[in-house]
């Protein structure tokens, strides 16, 4: 740009911050009447006390608008002008970094593309390899060619769309897969740490010539102890004060190595026995005498059957399961009012909690049959707390499944000899003698009113009773269903 140039003021989009491409200056010489905003560089006093309000200033005057700090000084030849910092040879000059006369003008570094915008003129086509200029104080000058173009608007944090968080279908699987494997261990693990333990199999092995008995046999008894208990819980169960350690409880379950049904077999607390070392009585003073060894020393004596495992529950125990699964279904074959028991309950199927369970389960003065009609309620019970604790609706809710685990662990007392895989099939074993392939019976009665020193006892069917053993001796469970259907029907 020479000296002769017309001086150039900004049009209004050019105020305003908009870019928009002009034409060479050849082709559109300044008009001074199409100047709409020329008021913008008239100055009113300041550092020339000669320019008057609307007198032009040309750029390249001596003022301070002219050849001074917008003119050829700073923004003209100078700073943005032809010889300044963004001028025809200063940092944005002719062949400097940004081209000549303008922000981005002629032959500079990053020429060729569009200038500023600014009183110091306007720059010819650039021919650097730069791209679309900023905007400054200088002209503007048009795109060069060849530019990749210039660095441009730095991106925005919230330029671009965003991507969500995706997770693969393969990890999701992975996580699945995971879950169902983990979800057992820990319900299985939470139980496991919570047992009790007993030193119940071996001593009571130590001297029996007794040859195993195929499949697996456990021996299931309910402690009617007192002495876990507080004052509040004995009187919020109903359970009394009764010093000592007896059995309400003695089953016989046993699992067949075969396809044979699962047998759950009751015990009568009061079957009058031999007991080792003690002479005849009935049978859950065994357990009073020398606890759960002595206990299956005379059940194998008297059965011919081995014991493999020993599962013992208590009166709180019991309670607590049913409370943590929520509850069971129990269905009542008479209405039922025993005070000892702290029941009443209508006949028909209804949900109980845990007190009531443990109630309908242990009364038997309400009951016609006394304890025989107890045994078969017990059964039913425990079958019950098994399939409930087993079902999907306590597994899949991991705040039912977890407690219940834990305090299904707490309630029971093991033999140290019972591994995870025997305490694992005990479990599924109480859940399969409640439907179609189980089968659950009482030890076959010949006297339920034996009357023998002074007292009423149970005298067993000793016939049907040796058939019944052998029956579990050769693992033929099968041979059971024609006695457990005589009970039945009786």
């Amino acid at each position: 740009m020479s000296d002769n140039d017309e001086p150039r003021f900004w049009t209004p989009d050019e105020a305003a911050g908009r870019p928009r491409r002009r034409p060479q200056r050849d082709q559109q010489p300044y008009d001074q009447e199409a100047d709409e905003v020329g008021d913008m560089y008239r100055q009113h006093g300041g550092e020339d006390p000669h320019a008057g309000y609307g007198q032009r200033v040309d750029r390249h005057d001596s003022d301070r608008y002219g050849s001074g700090q917008y003119g050829d000084n700073r923004y003209g030849d100078d700073q943005y002008g032809r010889g300044g910092q963004y001028g025809a040879a200063g940092q944005y000059g002719s062949g400097d970094q940004y081209g000549q006369g303008d922000q981005y003008g002629r032959g500079g570094q990053s020429g060729s593309g569009a200038g500023g915008y600014g009183p110091g003129g306007r720059g010819a086509q650039g021919q650097g390899s730069g791209g679309a200029g900023g905007r400054g104080p200088g002209g503007r000058g048009p795109d060069g060619p060849d530019g990749p173009g210039g660095p441009g608007r730095p991106p925005s944090a919230f330029s671009g769309p965003r991507r969500g968080l995706r997770l693969r279908p393969k990890w999701i699987a992975l996580i699945v897969v995971g879950l169902l494997i983990a979800y057992p261990i820990i319900l299985g693990f939470t139980a496991w740490t919570s047992l009790n333990r007993v030193d119940a199999v071996g001593p009571a092995h130590e001297n029996s010539e007794l040859e195993d008995t195929p499949g697996r046999t456990y021996l299931v008894v309910g402690s009617d102890a007192r002495s876990d208990l507080s004052d509040e819980e004995k009187k919020d169960l109903g359970t009394g004060s009764v010093a000592g350690q007896r059995t309400d409880t003695i089953m016989l379950l046993h699992v067949p190595d075969g396809d044979g049904p699962t047998v759950l077999i009751s015990v009568p607390r009061d079957s009058y026995v031999p007991i080792p070392g003690h002479g005849s009585n009935k049978i859950n003073a065994a357990y009073s005498y020398g606890g759960a060894s002595l206990l299956i020393q005379t059940l194998e004596n008297v059965g011919g059957v081995k014991i493999d495992d020993y599962v013992e529950t208590g009166l709180g125990g019991f309670a607590d399961i049913v409370n943590a699964i929520g509850g069971v279904e129990l269905c009542p074959k008479r209405n039922m009012k025993d005070s000892k028991a702290h029941i009443n309950l209508k006949k028909g199927c209804q949900q109980m909690d845990g007190k009531t369970a443990l109630g309908y389960a242990r009364a038997r003065y309400s009951d016609p049959k006394g304890d025989l009609g107890r045994v078969e309620r017990q059964r039913e019970t425990l079958a019950a707390i098994a399939k409930k604790t087993l079902s999907p609706a306590t597994l899949i809710q991991p705040w039912r499944a977890i407690p219940a685990a834990k305090a299904g662990g707490g309630a029971l007392t093991v033999d140290e000899s019972t591994g995870p895989m025997a305490l694992t099939k005990f479990v599924l074993a109480m859940k399969a003698v409640s439907g179609s392939n189980g089968i659950s019976m009482t030890v076959p009665i010949g006297n339920a009113d034996y009357r023998v020193n002074g007292m009423s006892a149970v005298k067993w069917d000793s016939e049907k009773a040796l058939q019944m053993f052998d029956a579990l001796k050769n693992d033929d469970t099968s041979a059971l269903q024609t006695l457990a259907d005589a009970q039945k029907d009786s």
